[in-house]
Protein backbone atom coordinates (compact mmCIF):
# COMPACT_ATOMS: atom_id res chain seq x y z
CA UNK A 1 0.00 0.00 0.00
CA UNK A 2 1.50 3.10 -1.22
CA UNK A 3 0.91 6.37 1.33
CA UNK A 4 1.95 9.68 -0.62
CA UNK A 5 2.21 12.00 2.15
CA UNK A 6 4.06 15.39 0.93
CA UNK A 7 3.33 18.01 -1.58
CA UNK A 8 6.38 19.56 -3.80
CA UNK A 9 7.11 23.26 -2.58
CA UNK A 10 9.87 25.67 -3.15
CA UNK A 11 12.40 23.44 -3.86
CA UNK A 12 11.03 20.55 -1.20
CA UNK A 13 8.60 17.91 -0.28
CA UNK A 14 7.03 18.91 2.26
CA UNK A 15 3.79 18.13 4.60
CA UNK A 16 0.59 19.61 2.85
CA UNK A 17 -1.36 21.69 5.53
CA UNK A 18 -4.15 19.64 3.97
CA UNK A 19 -5.45 16.58 6.06
CA UNK A 20 -8.01 15.11 3.68
CA UNK A 21 -6.75 11.75 2.09
CA UNK A 22 -8.16 10.06 -1.17
CA UNK A 23 -8.08 6.26 -1.99
CA UNK A 24 -5.68 5.16 -4.98
CA UNK A 25 -7.20 1.92 -6.89
CA UNK A 26 -5.70 -0.17 -9.39
CA UNK A 27 -8.50 -0.40 -11.84
CA UNK A 28 -7.56 -3.61 -13.85
CA UNK A 29 -8.51 -5.28 -10.03
CA UNK A 30 -10.66 -2.61 -8.09
CA UNK A 31 -7.84 -2.99 -5.33
CA UNK A 32 -6.92 -0.18 -3.45
CA UNK A 33 -2.94 0.15 -4.21
CA UNK A 34 -1.97 3.26 -1.55
CA UNK A 35 -3.38 7.00 -0.06
CA UNK A 36 -2.91 10.01 -0.94
CA UNK A 37 -2.94 13.08 1.41
CA UNK A 38 -4.32 16.79 -0.40
CA UNK A 39 -3.23 19.56 -0.82
CA UNK A 40 -5.84 22.80 0.34
CA UNK A 41 -6.28 26.39 -0.42
CA UNK A 42 -3.41 27.23 2.16
CA UNK A 43 -1.11 24.76 0.49
CA UNK A 44 -2.19 26.29 -3.15
CA UNK A 45 -0.99 30.39 -1.48
CA UNK A 46 2.39 28.47 -0.15
CA UNK A 47 3.11 27.52 -3.75
CA UNK A 48 1.85 30.85 -5.59
CA UNK A 49 3.97 32.66 -3.14
CA UNK A 50 6.91 30.48 -3.59
CA UNK A 51 6.16 30.91 -7.80
CA UNK A 52 5.85 34.71 -7.58
CA UNK A 53 9.31 35.18 -4.94
CA UNK A 54 11.20 32.98 -7.82
CA UNK A 55 10.42 34.95 -10.69
CA UNK A 56 12.53 38.28 -11.28
CA UNK A 57 15.38 35.98 -11.17
CA UNK A 58 14.51 33.03 -13.38
CA UNK A 59 12.44 35.48 -15.63
CA UNK A 60 16.25 37.00 -16.26
CA UNK A 61 17.54 33.84 -17.27
CA UNK A 62 19.18 33.51 -20.63
CA UNK A 63 17.82 31.71 -23.03
CA UNK A 64 21.38 29.24 -22.88
CA UNK A 65 20.16 28.58 -19.28
CA UNK A 66 16.90 27.60 -20.13
CA UNK A 67 17.98 25.09 -22.65
CA UNK A 68 20.68 23.71 -20.28
CA UNK A 69 17.58 23.32 -17.83
CA UNK A 70 15.29 21.87 -20.18
CA UNK A 71 18.51 19.48 -21.31
CA UNK A 72 18.49 18.77 -17.79
CA UNK A 73 14.66 18.00 -17.44
CA UNK A 74 15.18 15.62 -20.03
CA UNK A 75 17.51 13.80 -18.55
CA UNK A 76 16.31 13.12 -15.32
CA UNK A 77 12.68 11.88 -16.70
CA UNK A 78 14.22 9.34 -19.55
CA UNK A 79 16.40 8.29 -16.14
CA UNK A 80 13.36 6.96 -15.18
CA UNK A 81 11.08 5.69 -17.82
CA UNK A 82 10.55 2.47 -16.23
CA UNK A 83 9.21 3.80 -13.08
CA UNK A 84 6.77 5.73 -15.35
CA UNK A 85 5.58 3.23 -17.63
CA UNK A 86 5.11 0.81 -14.06
CA UNK A 87 3.01 3.76 -12.00
CA UNK A 88 0.60 4.47 -15.59
CA UNK A 89 0.03 0.41 -15.71
CA UNK A 90 -0.39 0.01 -11.98
CA UNK A 91 -2.77 3.25 -11.26
CA UNK A 92 -4.35 3.91 -14.64
CA UNK A 93 -4.78 0.34 -16.61
CA UNK A 94 -3.32 2.15 -19.66
CA UNK A 95 -2.62 -0.95 -22.51
CA UNK A 96 1.26 -0.90 -23.65
CA UNK A 97 0.07 0.88 -26.91
CA UNK A 98 -0.50 4.21 -24.87
CA UNK A 99 2.61 3.13 -22.44
CA UNK A 100 5.10 2.62 -25.05
CA UNK A 101 4.65 6.32 -26.82
CA UNK A 102 3.31 8.24 -23.07
CA UNK A 103 6.21 7.37 -21.35
CA UNK A 104 9.11 8.64 -23.55
CA UNK A 105 7.17 11.58 -24.58
CA UNK A 106 7.27 12.76 -20.91
CA UNK A 107 11.28 13.35 -21.62
CA UNK A 108 11.37 13.91 -24.29
CA UNK A 109 9.05 17.02 -24.57
CA UNK A 110 11.97 18.84 -22.98
CA UNK A 111 14.22 18.63 -26.03
CA UNK A 112 11.62 19.37 -28.25
CA UNK A 113 11.21 22.67 -25.85
CA UNK A 114 14.94 22.96 -25.86
CA UNK A 115 15.03 22.68 -29.88
CA UNK A 116 12.45 25.29 -30.51
CA UNK A 117 13.79 27.81 -28.33
CA UNK A 118 17.02 27.69 -30.25
CA UNK A 119 16.07 29.16 -32.91
CA UNK A 120 13.28 31.45 -31.16
CA UNK A 121 13.92 35.32 -31.12
CA UNK A 122 12.91 37.04 -28.28
CA UNK A 123 13.32 40.64 -29.47
CA UNK A 124 11.94 41.93 -32.82
CA UNK A 125 11.51 45.20 -34.80
CA UNK A 126 8.61 45.88 -36.30
CA UNK A 127 8.72 49.69 -38.01
CA UNK A 128 9.77 51.68 -35.27
CA UNK A 129 9.00 49.56 -32.36
CA UNK A 130 11.13 47.18 -30.72
CA UNK A 131 9.29 44.50 -29.35
CA UNK A 132 10.45 41.75 -26.42
CA UNK A 133 8.63 38.56 -25.82
CA UNK A 134 8.28 38.60 -21.60
CA UNK A 135 7.11 35.79 -19.81
CA UNK A 136 3.90 36.33 -18.65
CA UNK A 137 4.36 35.65 -14.75
CA UNK A 138 3.21 33.10 -12.37
CA UNK A 139 1.70 30.03 -14.41
CA UNK A 140 -1.27 27.59 -13.09
CA UNK A 141 -1.39 24.04 -14.46
CA UNK A 142 -4.20 21.93 -13.92
CA UNK A 143 -3.50 18.43 -15.55
CA UNK A 144 -5.68 15.44 -16.14
CA UNK A 145 -5.76 11.87 -14.87
CA UNK A 146 -5.61 10.10 -18.82
CA UNK A 147 -1.84 10.78 -19.32
CA UNK A 148 -1.03 12.54 -16.06
CA UNK A 149 3.06 12.87 -16.70
CA UNK A 150 2.55 13.70 -20.57
CA UNK A 151 0.68 17.01 -19.46
CA UNK A 152 2.87 17.71 -16.48
CA UNK A 153 6.33 17.35 -18.34
CA UNK A 154 4.41 19.47 -21.78
CA UNK A 155 3.08 22.23 -19.82
CA UNK A 156 6.14 22.77 -17.97
CA UNK A 157 8.54 22.41 -21.21
CA UNK A 158 6.44 25.48 -22.18
CA UNK A 159 6.94 27.71 -18.65
CA UNK A 160 10.63 26.97 -18.41
CA UNK A 161 11.47 27.92 -21.91
CA UNK A 162 9.46 31.33 -21.58
CA UNK A 163 10.99 31.90 -18.36
CA UNK A 164 7.62 31.54 -16.45
CA UNK A 165 7.55 29.89 -13.09
CA UNK A 166 4.93 27.53 -12.47
CA UNK A 167 2.01 25.86 -9.78
CA UNK A 168 0.75 22.53 -11.08
CA UNK A 169 -2.05 20.88 -10.10
CA UNK A 170 -2.47 17.43 -11.00
CA UNK A 171 -5.44 14.97 -10.74
CA UNK A 172 -5.38 13.54 -7.49
CA UNK A 173 -6.14 10.19 -8.82
CA UNK A 174 -2.82 10.06 -10.27
CA UNK A 175 -1.02 10.83 -7.14
CA UNK A 176 1.77 7.34 -7.28
CA UNK A 177 2.29 8.84 -11.03
CA UNK A 178 3.09 12.18 -9.86
CA UNK A 179 5.32 11.42 -6.96
CA UNK A 180 7.56 9.76 -9.65
CA UNK A 181 7.80 12.01 -11.96
CA UNK A 182 7.80 15.05 -9.07
CA UNK A 183 10.78 13.15 -7.77
CA UNK A 184 11.97 13.16 -11.50
CA UNK A 185 11.90 16.78 -11.75
CA UNK A 186 13.21 17.80 -8.65
CA UNK A 187 16.72 15.66 -9.84
CA UNK A 188 16.82 18.28 -12.23
CA UNK A 189 18.15 20.76 -9.62
CA UNK A 190 15.67 23.58 -10.94
CA UNK A 191 15.97 26.99 -8.79
CA UNK A 192 14.01 26.96 -5.51
CA UNK A 193 9.97 28.01 -6.49
CA UNK A 194 10.40 27.92 -10.42
CA UNK A 195 8.71 24.54 -10.03
CA UNK A 196 5.94 23.65 -7.55
CA UNK A 197 3.68 20.90 -7.79
CA UNK A 198 0.49 20.89 -5.23
CA UNK A 199 -2.33 17.35 -5.63
CA UNK A 200 -5.61 18.16 -4.22
CA UNK A 201 -9.52 18.48 -5.33
CA UNK A 202 -9.95 21.26 -8.17
CA UNK A 203 -12.95 22.48 -6.33
CA UNK A 204 -10.33 23.14 -3.31
CA UNK A 205 -6.73 23.78 -4.58
CA UNK A 206 -7.78 24.16 -8.28
CA UNK A 207 -10.36 26.65 -7.45
CA UNK A 208 -8.01 28.64 -5.14
CA UNK A 209 -5.18 28.81 -8.00
CA UNK A 210 -7.69 29.87 -10.62
CA UNK A 211 -8.94 32.72 -8.29
CA UNK A 212 -5.48 33.91 -7.37
CA UNK A 213 -4.42 37.46 -7.73
CA UNK A 214 -0.78 36.79 -8.03
CA UNK A 215 -1.54 34.26 -10.81
CA UNK A 216 -1.08 35.57 -14.36
CA UNK A 217 -1.37 32.15 -16.34
CA UNK A 218 -3.65 29.62 -16.35
CA UNK A 219 -3.22 26.35 -18.59
CA UNK A 220 -5.59 23.57 -18.35
CA UNK A 221 -6.31 20.12 -20.19
CA UNK A 222 -9.89 18.36 -19.06
CA UNK A 223 -13.38 18.76 -20.03
CA UNK A 224 -15.56 21.24 -21.25
CA UNK A 225 -17.85 21.60 -18.20
CA UNK A 226 -14.40 22.19 -16.20
CA UNK A 227 -13.01 24.10 -18.74
CA UNK A 228 -15.88 27.03 -18.45
CA UNK A 229 -15.94 27.33 -14.37
CA UNK A 230 -12.54 27.81 -15.06
CA UNK A 231 -12.44 30.82 -17.16
CA UNK A 232 -15.31 32.02 -15.29
CA UNK A 233 -13.06 32.10 -12.49
CA UNK A 234 -9.80 33.68 -14.11
CA UNK A 235 -12.18 36.30 -15.73
CA UNK A 236 -12.18 37.95 -12.42
CA UNK A 237 -8.37 38.99 -12.83
CA UNK A 238 -7.90 38.85 -16.05
CA UNK A 239 -5.83 35.85 -16.20
CA UNK A 240 -4.17 34.94 -19.68
CA UNK A 241 -5.73 31.45 -20.43
CA UNK A 242 -5.13 28.34 -22.64
CA UNK A 243 -8.30 25.60 -22.68
CA UNK A 244 -7.46 22.16 -24.27
CA UNK A 245 -10.87 20.61 -23.46
CA UNK A 246 -13.23 17.70 -25.13
CA UNK A 247 -13.53 16.29 -28.08
CA UNK A 248 -16.14 14.40 -30.07
CA UNK A 249 -13.51 13.88 -33.49
CA UNK A 250 -14.45 12.42 -37.19
CA UNK A 251 -12.91 9.93 -38.84
CA UNK A 252 -13.99 10.40 -42.59
CA UNK A 253 -13.31 7.23 -44.55
CA UNK A 254 -13.78 8.53 -48.54
CA UNK A 255 -15.10 6.39 -50.78
CA UNK A 256 -11.67 5.87 -52.59
CA UNK A 257 -9.78 5.16 -49.27
CA UNK A 258 -7.83 1.80 -49.24
CA UNK A 259 -9.90 -0.13 -46.07
CA UNK A 260 -7.06 -2.59 -45.86
CA UNK A 261 -5.03 0.50 -44.54
CA UNK A 262 -7.92 2.65 -43.32
CA UNK A 263 -9.68 0.43 -40.89
CA UNK A 264 -7.01 -0.58 -38.60
CA UNK A 265 -6.07 3.04 -38.57
CA UNK A 266 -9.73 4.23 -38.04
CA UNK A 267 -9.84 1.70 -35.13
CA UNK A 268 -6.75 3.01 -33.70
CA UNK A 269 -8.11 6.14 -33.21
CA UNK A 270 -11.42 5.27 -31.91
CA UNK A 271 -10.02 3.14 -29.26
CA UNK A 272 -6.72 5.05 -28.62
CA UNK A 273 -5.86 5.12 -24.81
CA UNK A 274 -8.96 2.56 -24.08
CA UNK A 275 -11.03 5.63 -25.62
CA UNK A 276 -9.99 7.98 -22.84
CA UNK A 277 -8.71 10.55 -24.86
CA UNK A 278 -9.78 13.56 -26.49
CA UNK A 279 -8.80 13.34 -29.42
CA UNK A 280 -10.12 9.41 -29.86
CA UNK A 281 -11.72 9.22 -33.06
CA UNK A 282 -15.08 8.00 -32.30
CA UNK A 283 -17.57 9.41 -35.00
CA UNK A 284 -16.49 7.30 -37.84
CA UNK A 285 -17.86 8.61 -41.21
CA UNK A 286 -18.49 6.20 -44.24
CA UNK A 287 -20.17 6.46 -47.46
CA UNK A 288 -23.86 5.19 -47.86
CA UNK A 289 -23.29 2.56 -50.73
CA UNK A 290 -20.00 1.17 -48.68
CA UNK A 291 -21.38 1.46 -45.34
CA UNK A 292 -22.02 -2.60 -44.91
CA UNK A 293 -18.70 -3.69 -46.03
CA UNK A 294 -16.91 -0.87 -43.56
CA UNK A 295 -19.05 -2.34 -40.82
CA UNK A 296 -18.29 -5.86 -41.79
CA UNK A 297 -14.32 -5.07 -41.55
CA UNK A 298 -14.71 -2.61 -38.64
CA UNK A 299 -16.60 -5.65 -36.66
CA UNK A 300 -14.14 -8.01 -37.85
CA UNK A 301 -11.09 -6.36 -36.99
CA UNK A 302 -12.69 -4.81 -33.35
CA UNK A 303 -12.21 -8.40 -32.75
CA UNK A 304 -9.03 -8.48 -32.74
CA UNK A 305 -8.72 -5.42 -29.90
CA UNK A 306 -7.95 -7.68 -27.15
CA UNK A 307 -9.06 -6.38 -23.34
CA UNK A 308 -7.82 -7.13 -20.46
CA UNK A 309 -4.24 -6.79 -17.65
CA UNK A 310 -2.61 -4.17 -19.42
CA UNK A 311 0.92 -6.09 -18.42
CA UNK A 312 -0.12 -8.29 -20.81
CA UNK A 313 1.25 -6.54 -24.20
CA UNK A 314 -1.09 -7.97 -26.58
CA UNK A 315 -3.73 -6.31 -24.97
CA UNK A 316 -5.09 -2.82 -26.94
CA UNK A 317 -7.62 -1.76 -24.48
CA UNK A 318 -7.26 -1.28 -21.05
CA UNK A 319 -10.10 -0.66 -17.70
CA UNK A 320 -11.46 3.02 -17.21
CA UNK A 321 -10.12 4.54 -14.63
CA UNK A 322 -12.65 4.19 -12.36
CA UNK A 323 -15.70 2.92 -11.12
CA UNK A 324 -17.69 6.42 -11.95
CA UNK A 325 -16.20 6.33 -15.23
CA UNK A 326 -17.31 2.77 -16.16
CA UNK A 327 -20.68 3.37 -14.81
CA UNK A 328 -20.89 6.46 -17.03
CA UNK A 329 -19.86 4.50 -20.03
CA UNK A 330 -22.47 1.50 -19.55
CA UNK A 331 -25.11 5.02 -19.22
CA UNK A 332 -23.92 5.65 -22.76
CA UNK A 333 -24.35 1.99 -24.01
CA UNK A 334 -27.70 2.07 -22.95
CA UNK A 335 -28.55 5.00 -24.12
CA UNK A 336 -27.50 4.18 -27.63
CA UNK A 337 -29.92 1.37 -27.89
CA UNK A 338 -32.50 3.77 -26.60
CA UNK A 339 -32.14 6.03 -29.20
CA UNK A 340 -32.16 3.48 -31.84
CA UNK A 341 -28.84 2.84 -32.64
CA UNK A 342 -27.45 -0.83 -33.19
CA UNK A 343 -24.70 -2.50 -31.71
CA UNK A 344 -22.55 -3.46 -34.08
CA UNK A 345 -20.06 -5.26 -31.36
CA UNK A 346 -19.78 -4.82 -27.71
CA UNK A 347 -22.53 -3.72 -25.55
CA UNK A 348 -23.13 -3.20 -22.13
CA UNK A 349 -21.37 -5.38 -19.12
CA UNK A 350 -17.10 -6.57 -18.52
CA UNK A 351 -16.17 -8.61 -21.77
CA UNK A 352 -16.35 -12.36 -21.98
CA UNK A 353 -14.53 -14.20 -18.76
CA UNK A 354 -13.67 -10.75 -17.29
CA UNK A 355 -14.77 -10.94 -14.22
CA UNK A 356 -13.21 -7.80 -12.33
CA UNK A 357 -11.94 -4.93 -13.23
CA UNK A 358 -13.32 -1.39 -14.77
CA UNK A 359 -13.22 -2.99 -18.54
CA UNK A 360 -15.63 -2.04 -21.17
CA UNK A 361 -16.82 -4.26 -23.87
CA UNK A 362 -15.19 -2.19 -26.93
CA UNK A 363 -18.24 -1.01 -28.51
CA UNK A 364 -19.38 -0.01 -32.21
CA UNK A 365 -22.62 1.68 -32.73
CA UNK A 366 -24.47 1.42 -36.24
CA UNK A 367 -27.53 3.38 -37.56
CA UNK A 368 -26.07 6.57 -35.98
CA UNK A 369 -27.34 9.87 -36.61
CA UNK A 370 -25.39 13.06 -35.88
CA UNK A 371 -28.35 14.19 -33.41
CA UNK A 372 -28.31 11.51 -31.05
CA UNK A 373 -26.45 11.68 -27.68
CA UNK A 374 -23.67 9.28 -28.55
CA UNK A 375 -22.53 10.78 -31.89
CA UNK A 376 -22.31 14.53 -29.93
CA UNK A 377 -21.66 14.14 -26.34
CA UNK A 378 -17.99 12.88 -25.08
CA UNK A 379 -18.46 9.39 -23.46
CA UNK A 380 -14.21 8.41 -22.92
CA UNK A 381 -14.39 5.37 -23.22
CA UNK A 382 -14.06 2.64 -26.06
CA UNK A 383 -17.33 3.32 -27.84
CA UNK A 384 -17.77 4.28 -31.55
CA UNK A 385 -20.39 5.41 -33.57
CA UNK A 386 -20.68 4.72 -37.90
CA UNK A 387 -22.97 7.86 -39.47
CA UNK A 388 -23.01 7.20 -43.15
CA UNK A 389 -22.97 10.17 -45.38
CA UNK A 390 -24.30 10.20 -49.54
CA UNK A 391 -21.85 12.74 -50.84
CA UNK A 392 -18.26 15.16 -49.68
CA UNK A 393 -19.98 17.97 -49.12
CA UNK A 394 -22.42 16.00 -46.35
CA UNK A 395 -19.32 13.93 -44.93
CA UNK A 396 -17.80 17.76 -44.34
CA UNK A 397 -21.05 18.77 -42.76
CA UNK A 398 -21.57 15.88 -40.50
CA UNK A 399 -17.80 16.15 -39.51
CA UNK A 400 -18.03 20.08 -38.57
CA UNK A 401 -21.75 19.23 -36.90
CA UNK A 402 -20.41 19.43 -33.86
CA UNK A 403 -19.92 21.54 -30.89
CA UNK A 404 -16.21 20.12 -30.48
CA UNK A 405 -13.01 20.75 -32.84
CA UNK A 406 -10.39 19.26 -31.55
CA UNK A 407 -8.75 16.51 -34.22
CA UNK A 408 -10.13 15.10 -37.40
CA UNK A 409 -8.87 12.36 -39.40
CA UNK A 410 -9.17 11.46 -43.77
CA UNK A 411 -8.64 8.40 -45.70
CA UNK A 412 -8.50 8.62 -48.82
CA UNK A 413 -5.92 6.83 -51.51
CA UNK A 414 -6.09 10.32 -53.11
CA UNK A 415 -3.43 12.61 -51.43
CA UNK A 416 -5.04 16.56 -53.31
CA UNK A 417 -8.25 15.27 -52.36
CA UNK A 418 -7.74 13.97 -48.81
CA UNK A 419 -5.82 17.74 -48.57
CA UNK A 420 -9.46 19.38 -49.74
CA UNK A 421 -11.41 18.06 -47.50
CA UNK A 422 -8.91 18.71 -44.80
CA UNK A 423 -8.70 21.84 -45.30
CA UNK A 424 -12.78 22.15 -44.77
CA UNK A 425 -12.88 20.85 -41.46
CA UNK A 426 -12.81 22.73 -38.69
CA UNK A 427 -10.78 21.01 -36.25
CA UNK A 428 -7.16 22.27 -34.58
CA UNK A 429 -5.62 19.37 -36.28
CA UNK A 430 -6.58 16.85 -39.26
CA UNK A 431 -4.67 13.70 -39.77
CA UNK A 432 -4.56 12.56 -43.40
CA UNK A 433 -4.40 8.36 -43.70
CA UNK A 434 -2.68 8.12 -40.21
CA UNK A 435 0.55 10.07 -40.66
CA UNK A 436 2.83 9.80 -37.83
CA UNK A 437 2.67 12.36 -34.80
CA UNK A 438 4.74 15.80 -35.45
CA UNK A 439 5.60 17.44 -31.80
CA UNK A 440 6.27 20.43 -33.07
CA UNK A 441 2.95 21.23 -34.58
CA UNK A 442 0.47 23.26 -32.34
CA UNK A 443 -1.98 21.92 -30.77
CA UNK A 444 -5.71 22.51 -29.39
CA UNK A 445 -8.75 23.02 -30.39
CA UNK A 446 -11.84 25.36 -32.48
CA UNK A 447 -15.31 25.94 -30.77
CA UNK A 448 -15.71 24.28 -27.59
CA UNK A 449 -12.64 22.26 -27.67
CA UNK A 450 -10.66 25.23 -26.53
CA UNK A 451 -8.37 27.68 -27.33
CA UNK A 452 -4.51 28.83 -26.90
CA UNK A 453 -2.20 25.81 -28.27
CA UNK A 454 0.41 23.91 -27.07
CA UNK A 455 3.69 22.92 -28.70
CA UNK A 456 6.57 24.35 -30.22
CA UNK A 457 6.34 27.90 -30.85
CA UNK A 458 2.78 27.92 -30.20
CA UNK A 459 3.08 26.94 -27.08
CA UNK A 460 5.98 28.89 -26.04
CA UNK A 461 4.67 31.93 -26.77
CA UNK A 462 1.37 31.29 -24.57
CA UNK A 463 3.54 31.99 -21.88
CA UNK A 464 4.89 34.78 -23.36
CA UNK A 465 3.62 38.63 -23.38
CA UNK A 466 4.93 41.03 -26.11
CA UNK A 467 5.98 44.68 -24.74
CA UNK A 468 6.64 47.20 -27.20
CA UNK A 469 9.40 50.18 -27.21
CA UNK A 470 8.88 52.78 -29.87
CA UNK A 471 11.47 54.95 -30.99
Amino acid sequence: MRIIDKIYIDGAFVEPHGQEWAPLFNPATEEQIGTVRLADAQDAERAVTAAKRAFPAFSTTTKAERIDMLKRLHAAVSARAGDLVDAMREEYGAPSTFIDFAAPRAGNVFLDMANTLESYDFRRHIGRAEVEMRPSGVAVAITPWNSNYSFICGKLSAAIAAGATMVIKPSEMSAIQTQVVTECLHQAGLSKGVLNIVTGYGNVVGSALTAHRDVSKVTFTGSTATGRAIIQSAAATIKRVTMELGGKSPSIILDDADLDVAIPQVLSAGFLNSGQACIAGTRILVPEPMQGEIEGRLKRAAMAFKVGDPADREVRIGPMVSRKQWERVQSYLRLGQEEGAVLLTGGEGRPEGVDRGWFVRPTIFSGVRNDMRIAREEIFGPVLSVISYRDEDEAIRIANDTDYGLQAHVFSSDPDRAKRVADQIEAGRVIINGAPHEPLAPFGGFKQSGFGREFGVFGLEAFLEPRAVIR
